[in-house]
């Protein structure tokens, strides 16, 4: 990573609001890689993933035309860790390079990921810094339930596929509390992430 921009992970378990944290990055000028985003598009468009996704769900997976069945999949993942797991060995190899090809185009000093699964994916050894977004259990029920207009039982089923949020929280360099009623600053971490960036630029100018 040393001949490369700054990179850093935001992650967070579902409905903790990584991804509203992301946009505030976003609109603030600094590159963000959407690992969910670039994950469907490959579940989609790479026909040697698509192979594997079939062979190992079955071929109601995709439509003859092609169209990717999405409640056939959620259903599989929901099945279990186990299952999970699976479909991620075929797709998350995929993600990661596309991730080091988009990270090498950048001109920033500091860009960052978006990634739900950073910890589980083993996508954390792929950056500098790492950044859990953190939300009270009930917050987050209650945005994913609103969200997606899906029952407790179905969020419960979801959470369970992640992480646990104590866990995440004990590996993340930062973290940020984003509980829906004070608004997370984020004006300190930018500046410590900027400050660091620029010491790397500086040693990595210094090797060569």
């Amino acid at each position: 990573m040393s001949n490369r921009p700054f990179s850093v992970a935001v992650t967070g378990g579902i409905g903790s609001g990584k991804s509203y944290i992301c946009r505030q990055l976003a609109d603030a000028g600094f590159p963000v890689f959407y690992c969910d985003e670039e994950a469907r598009r490959i579940i989609i468009a790479d026909a040697d993933v698509r192979q594997q996704l079939t062979a190992l769900i079955g071929e109601e997976l995709y439509t003859p035309e092609g169209t990717l069945q999405k409640p056939v999949l959620r259903a599989w993942l929901c099945r279990g860790a186990e299952n999970a797991a699976q479909v991620d060995a075929i797709v998350w190899p995929s993600v990661a390079n596309a991730f080091k090809a988009w990270v090498a185009q950048q001109a920033a000093e500091l860009v960052f990921m978006e990634c739900a699964l950073l910890f589980e994916s083993g996508f954390d050894q792929l950056v500098h810094r790492t950044v859990m977004v953190s939300a009270p259990d009930d917050v987050r029920l209650s945005r994913v339930m609103q969200r997606d207009n899906v029952a407790l039982e179905t969020v419960h089923k979801w959470m369970a596929l992640q992480m646990p949020e104590s866990e995440k929280i004990a590996r993340a360099d930062f973290v940020i509390s984003n509980d829906g009623v004070t608004p997370p600053n984020l004006d300190g971490l930018l500046q410590q992430l900027l400050a660091e960036a620029s010491k790397e630029v500086t040693a990595n100018r210094s090797k060569q």
